[in-house]
C-alpha cells in the first residue's frame, strides 16, 4: 500500500500537551509556515477564547474554529496547531485526515494538571461563574475530558508521548516518524 504524501500536518492532544509550543519549531525545523486555530479564532471573533466560550458559547467557538480549520485546510507546508476539542467533530477529523499528517501529542492526566494548575486562561480550568477549579475538581475535569477524547486523539496517524520530554527530543521524535511521509 502506498501513501501519498501531504504537506500539513496537524498537532492535536489535550491542552498542556505541547501544541502551541512545540509547533513553531517543528515548523521551523521543517522549512514550513505556522498556524495556531485558537489564536486565529480569537483574531477573527476578537476575543479571547475564554471570552468568546463566556460571551457566545463552545458551539460558536467550534463553528468558528471548523472555518478556520477550513480555511488552513487548502494551505500547503504548514504546522497547524488545534485546540484541544477540535478532533472531536468528526467534519474536522474528515478535513484533516483528507488533507494532512495527524500528530497525537499524548501526555497523560497527570502531567496535564501539572502543566495547567497555575493556569487559569482556558474555559476547561473555570468552573461555570469563570472562577478557578479547586485542585480536586481540576484533576476530575481533566481526567474525564481526556477519557472522553482519547478514542478521538488516538485516530491521529503518529502518536508522540510528550511526558517528561524535553521539546527539542519531541520534535525529533515528530521529524523521524513524519520521514517519508510529508512533502
Amino acid at each position: 500500500m502506498t501513501t501519498s504524501k501531504k504537506s500539513l500536518v496537524y498537532l492535536t492532544g489535550f491542552m498542556g500537551s505541547g501544541k502551541t509550543t512545540l509547533a513553531p519549531i517543528l515548523a521551523n525545523t521543517l522549512g514550513f509556515a505556522h498556524t495556531d486555530t485558537d489564536r486565529e479564532v480569537e483574531r477573527i471573533a476578537g476575543k479571547t477564547v475564554s471570552e468568546v466560550f463566556r460571551d457566545h458559547g463552545e458551539e460558536y467557538f467550534r463553528e468558528i474554529e471548523h472555518r478556520v480549520l477550513e480555511q488552513v485546510s487548502k494551505e500547503h507546508h504548514r504546522v497547524v496547531s488545534l485546540g484541544g476539542g477540535t478532533i472531536t467533530r468528526p467534519a474536522n477529523l474528515s478535513i484533516m485526515k483528507a488533507t494532512g499528517i495527524t500528530v497525537y501529542l499524548r501526555a497523560d492526566a497527570e502531567s496535564i494538571f501539572n502543566r495547567m494548575k497555575n493556569k487559569n486562561d482556558r474555559p476547561v480550568l473555570q468552573d461555570s461563574t469563570g472562577e478557578r477549579l479547586s485542585e480536586t475538581d481540576l484533576r476530575k475535569r481533566i481526567n474525564d475530558i481526556l477519557v472522553s477524547r482519547e478514542p478521538f486523539y488516538n485516530q491521529a496517524d503518529i502518536i508522540i508521548d510528550t511526558d517528561d520530554r524535553r521539546v527539542g527530543l519531541t520534535v525529533d521524535s515528530i521529524v523521524h516518524a513524519l520521514h517519508g511521509r510529508i512533502e
